[in-house]
């Protein structure tokens, strides 16, 4: 993943200006999260781009750390927070699936956004995230399932990719997705419905209180 840096180092600017594609559904995620989040709460939200989930949930929690492995995403994103005075967010640089500036059992929350079709070794990312958390910790993602469309995505995207204009992406099925989650160790998965495209897998799973 780390070596698409570059071409979301180029895309930086123009993505913090693009509106949210499906804004009614955007709400509605933030909404759910912000409903498991507690005033004493760490969360981490991981492929944070230009910030706008990390500074939406911060009034609700203690910490929120951000983290792109894209610096003018966070270059973005820390310019953002200092003007909105978000004081009780952090914004880091590094890879999401490479070494984590985070503890074990340190996190109350991890959210992963538009992000797990980007990642090309789910089950570590998963496995990592598990680690991270604490307890009864929450894990929530956003993730679009390619492979729940019609539409051949993967030579298209193979092709955009060489000719520079996509990152990598995975494509995979929901049912997948939803193994992989369980197998890394979540527990109570569930698939609210919050208005998202057919596609898209707004998914929630706990970290069991046993650990």
């Amino acid at each position: 993943m780390s070596n698409d840096a570059q071409f979301w180092n180029k895309l930086a600017e123009s993505y913090s200006r693009k509106p949210v594609a499906d804004p009614l559904a955007f709400e509605r995620k933030i909404a759910f999260m912000q409903s498991l989040i507690q005033p004493h709460s760490v969360i981490a939200d991981l492929g944070c781009g230009t910030g706008s989930l990390a500074l939406r949930l911060a009034p609700f929690a203690r910490e929120v750390h951000g983290l792109d492995l894209s610096q003018e995403m966070v270059r973005i994103a820390r310019d953002k927070a200092k003007s909105q005075g978000a004081h009780n967010v952090t914004f880091h640089v590094g890879p999401v699936d490479g070494s984590l500036p985070f503890l074990p059992q340190s996190l109350d929350g991890i959210c992963a956004c538009s992000l797990l079709h980007l990642v090309e070794d789910r089950a570590h990312l998963l496995a990592l995230a598990f680690k991270l958390l604490k307890p009864g910790g929450f894990f929530v993602t956003s993730t679009p399932c390619l492979a729940e469309s019609r539409v051949p995505y993967t030579p298209l995207l193979k092709l955009l990719h060489f000719m520079g204009r996509a990152p990598r992406v995975q494509v995979f099925s929901k049912q997948t997705l939803a193994a992989e989650i369980q197998q890394a160790g979540f527990v109570e998965l569930q698939l609210p419905d919050v208005g998202a495209k057919p596609a898209v897998a707004f998914t929630t799973a706990m970290k069991s209180l046993e650990g």
